[in-house]
């Protein structure tokens, strides 16, 4: 039975959940070295999280070097993985970065958040991080050795999921001749992709993509534009909970450390070349995870939706179908969404409280 974490290490749980589903994918790792860009993002701590906690656990004696801009602010949101002895910092713009005088035998490219705010007001520069900086990546693992690349792509991707398309699966691009997105992230994610899958044709270093859709855990972000995370900012600042649309809206979320799950296996066993869709399959609307969010305070928090349901209308979907994980790396969901909020919810506390 998975039960929640103790208070003297509020993700030694999480992390033993982790290190027992990937357990049988860590020897290569051995004696080598890590390249992370996006290191000290949502995901990036993740990484560095599960990758020490593995290199414990299994004497790897290997290291993980991180490009930041930005080491001290990593420093005071987590400064017991910024002072780790095995985590060094290689400081630099992903565009851009002074190739380090190193070898590596993996890398994850994990750079650019998914801004909705830089979408909007710098696309520009949105797009050119994603892209230019995965050129620049690119360039630089032809040159150190690198055996195996994961890149997260997104499931913006996709473009506007069709609302009677229940589940969106990595073939929708090949039979949809013309994508209407709307997003420049989305985008220019697509266009990173194309580069990593025209980089393999002439180099012996396996890349494997990962289309992340949406995610809870530790580190998550409360006060962008990720509505889960809004959610549970509300509840800890005991504030009522105000929908600006009409609650319809269907999302899915995985919960972080079943996340790290999924990336280190497509990572280390997916296929080179292949895209793996990242996320759950159980949709929820906006309105019933807002109430699902509200209950796991005391006392709730009241939910306001601003706008009425239009009738007739299908309501919009960003869930992923998750079939291609599944039957070829054995992937699935094991932690369920009301579990994810309540672990979420009581680290939130916890450093609240320290």
């Amino acid at each position: 039975m998975y039960s929640m974490p103790s208070k003297k290490n509020p993700l030694k749980d999480d992390l033993e959940h982790v290190l027992h589903y990937t357990q049988s994918i860590w020897e290569e790792l051995r004696d080598h070295s890590l390249f992370i860009t996006g290191g000290t993002g949502f995901f990036g701590t993740w990484f560095l999280e599960t990758f020490l906690a593995a290199n414990e656990k299994f004497k790897l004696n290997s290291d993980v070097l991180v490009l930041t801009r930005n080491k001290q602010a990593f420093e005071k949101k987590a400064s017991h993985l910024a002072h780790h002895p095995f985590v060094h910092f290689h400081t630099g713009d992903v565009r851009n970065f002074k190739f380090p005088n190193q070898k590596f035998s993996h890398v994850i490219h994990a750079a650019t958040e998914a801004s909705a705010k830089l979408n909007d007001e710098n696309p520009h520069l949105m797009e050119e991080t994603i892209i230019e900086g995965t050129k620049h990546v690119l360039e630089f693992i032809s040159l150190c050795g690198v055996e195996k690349m994961l890149f997260t792509s997104s499931g913006a991707v996709y473009g506007q999921q069709p609302p009677e398309l229940s589940h969106i699966d990595e073939e929708y691009l090949n039979r949809e001749k013309i994508i209407q997105s709307h997003s420049v992230y989305g985008d220019a994610k697509l266009q990173a992709e194309k580069l990593c899958q025209a980089f393999i044709l002439n180099h012996s270093c396996e890349i494997k993509i990962a289309r992340c859709f949406a995610f809870v855990g530790p580190y998550l972000p409360l006060n962008k534009h990720f509505a889960i995370g809004n959610f549970i900012l509300d509840g800890l600042q005991e504030r009522n909970i105000h929908i600006k649309g009409d609650g319809t809206p269907l999302r899915s979320y995985l919960y972080a450390a079943d996340l790290m799950i999924w990336l280190w296996h497509i990572l280390m066993r997916g296929q080179n070349g292949r895209e793996y869709n990242v996320g759950s399959e159980e949709a929820i609307n906006i309105a019933e995870l807002a109430e699902k969010v509200a209950h796991q305070f005391e006392p709730a928090s009241k939910v306001f939706i601003a706008k009425k349901t239009i009738s007739g209308m299908l309501p919009p979907r960003y869930v992923p179908s998750t079939k291609r994980a599944q039957q070829e790396l054995g992937l699935k969901q094991r932690i369920d969404l009301s579990l994810a909020i309540q672990k979420t919810k009581q680290w939130y506390q916890d450093r609240i409280q320290e």
